[in-house]
């Protein structure tokens, strides 16, 4: 099982290191990463393999929200996400 999490907001050292941490923390295992800065806004999408989650998503959620303030944060099970992006 997979899960999905974007991080958009105003760019920032230690964003990528505080959300993988919190991944690791989680037991949630990061399989890629893409991440971009425009401007003065970063924005990153993760894969992250969750078959072995410590966790709830949500309770992951509410952990990247407190470890990296002033960011969008979602994540989304790959089921979820990939329902809503079939045509």
């Amino acid at each position: 099982m997979k899960a999905v999490i974007t991080v958009i907001g105003k760019d920032m050292v230690g964003i990528l290191a505080k959300v993988s941490q919190s991944c690791a923390d989680a037991n949630a295992n990061v399989i890629e990463v893409t991440q971009s800065v425009l401007q003065d806004y970063f924005a990153m999408i993760m894969l992250v393999d969750i078959s072995k989650m410590n966790c709830e998503l949500t309770e992951l959620t509410e952990h990247l929200q407190k470890s990296v303030d002033n960011m969008t944060i979602h994540v989304m099970h790959e089921d979820i996400f990939n329902s809503m992006h079939r045509i």
